[in-house]
């Protein structure tokens, strides 16, 4: 199908967080969703069932395909005047939305282990390592990453962000796509001096080490499982100040994204709106022994989805 995409944006500064609809087809210009709504009269939603992106995906089973009708009745509706596009200088794009938790996956690349210095067991006799990031740390495209004071190793890692759309438990890996809503670009910040501890026999602290505010940029929006093929093809890439750090497919994982699914859910029970960050290729910042420092500009970027904008600034002292 035709590829769309739904955002968060807010108007005016202060204003009221509100969900858009995004067609490739229209420029990826935003229009307003319950403006859409209203304009469409046959979708099957009401203007009140469009009030957050997060509503959204917590009736995704529903709600997809009535997105799908808006999406592909949109272009007629433009052509006839009955909506129009938002005016680029009046909105920001947020994050399409607050994840009710984050599930990120460790050295899932195997040229990304390999950078890092990490052993790893055969695949076989492995499953995936999956630790959890804070859901606060989440901050949207053209917003600020504050490095904190006691950190002198930021980097950056380009994952693909899978967003759950549907609760579940023991998913196989056969049914694993099914229960997926749709896809994200995600930039997994970390204090890599933070992710070491020495005062635990714990070695390893992942969760004090990325979870600060700012330390998950994630947007511009979500893209519908429907509206992309493969997402094991999709190229991932990122840059910093205009220099390209991380290039490679997703093809690269240890644990594709069903296995990831199906690890997870064996555990405990995914809920809608939950995100899987599933790992990051090699080109990371300590695999380069190249840190962030403030006044860099990272550029995460996805193929079929979008790029992500962020600038890192010292933390206020």
């Amino acid at each position: 199908m035709a590829w769309y995409a739904i955002a968060t944006y807010v108007q005016n500064e202060g204003g009221q967080a509100r969900p858009a609809l995004v067609l490739e087809m229209l420029d990826e210009v935003l229009f307003d969703l319950a403006e859409v709504v209203k304009a469409s009269r046959s979708s099957g939603l009401a203007a009140s069932e469009v009030s957050s992106v997060s509503a959204l995906i917590g009736a995704w089973d529903v709600q997809n395909a009535q997105l799908k009708n808006l999406a592909e009745l949109l272009p007629s509706l433009v052509a006839a005047g009955a909506v129009k596009p938002l005016d680029k200088s009046a909105y920001k794009l947020a994050a399409p939305f607050v994840p009710g938790r984050i599930f990120a996956t460790a050295s899932n690349y195997y040229d990304h282990a390999a950078e890092m210095g990490t052993e790893l067991a055969p695949r076989a006799e492995s499953s995936p390592y999956c630790f959890m990031k804070a859901e606060t740390s989440v901050t949207a495209t053209e917003t600020e990453v504050v490095m904190p004071g006691n950190t002198e190793k930021l980097d950056w890692e380009v994952e693909l962000g899978v967003i759950i759309g549907r609760r579940c438990k023991n998913v196989s890996v056969a049914e694993a796509y099914d229960v997926i809503a749709g896809y994200t670009v995600f930039n997994d910040i970390s204090a890599r001096d933070l992710n070491r501890r020495s005062d635990y026999p714990f070695k390893h602290d992942w969760f004090r080490g990325k979870s600060f505010d700012t330390f998950g940029p994630m947007g511009p929006w979500i893209v519908p499982r429907d509206c992309i093929a493969d997402p094991q093809k999709l190229r991932m890439q990122l840059q910093v100040n205009g220099e390209m750090m991380q290039d490679d497919t997703a093809e690269g994982m240890i644990f594709n994204i069903a296995e990831q699914i199906a690890y997870l859910s064996g555990i405990l029970t995914l809920q809608p709106g939950d995100l899987i960050a599933t790992g990051t290729p090699d080109g990371v910042g300590m695999g380069r022994g190249v840190y962030l420092k403030p006044g860099d500009e990272m550029i995460a970027s996805i193929e079929r989805i979008g790029s992500i904008r962020n600038k890192v600034v010292a933390a206020a002292l």
